[in-house]
């Protein structure tokens, strides 16, 4: 199971930690937590939703091209967050989320509801670096479970850690 612990945050964003199997692969970004949905600045609600590999939309056809260079079947697809059709995800908490990914940024500002993996987090600014450097790490552990799967999904867990 991956696991993302947030250990971090404020009205403007949040850091984490993304662990996989009990490892911990790189840190995240995300958007702040809010107790009512705003559109572009929520982060997903803690608890336990499906991660799979999406093979539509704009990020998937720039992170094809934006990695061609490793090789045809490096990229696989876009991994997406979700619980329900469409991409969709129904949070324990009411809120509804559609198309979350995981990808590239460095900032709450590149988020846009998704999950930022990042090598390092600045604690004083609330943004991370070397995000492409984390993505790369991340992308074929995850691929590679879900494509090993028998759902074609592997499980993600959003929590608060008790620091």
């Amino acid at each position: 199971m991956v696991k993302v612990e947030r250990i971090l945050g404020n009205d403007t964003a949040s850091l984490g930690l993304i662990s996989f199997k009990g490892k911990v692969i790189c840190g995240s970004v995300e958007d702040p937590y809010q107790k009512v949905k705003i559109k572009g600045n929520t982060r997903i609600s803690n608890g336990k939703y499906k991660l799979s590999l999406r093979n539509e939309g704009g990020f998937n056809s720039r992170y094809k091209n934006k990695f061609s260079t490793k090789g045809s079947g490096w990229h696989k697809g876009m991994l997406c967050i979700y619980n329900a059709d469409n991409w969709k995800i129904n949070c324990p908490d009411g809120k509804t989320f559609q198309y979350c990914l995981i990808h590239i940024g460095n900032s709450y500002k590149d988020t846009d509801g998704c999950l930022l993996p990042n090598m390092i987090l600045n604690m004083s600014t609330l943004n991370g670096s070397s995000s492409r450097v984390a993505y790369e790490k991340l992308y074929p552990i995850l691929r590679d479970a879900i494509l090993e799967s028998k759902n074609g999904y592997i499980e993600i867990e959003f929590t608060n850690k008790k620091i």
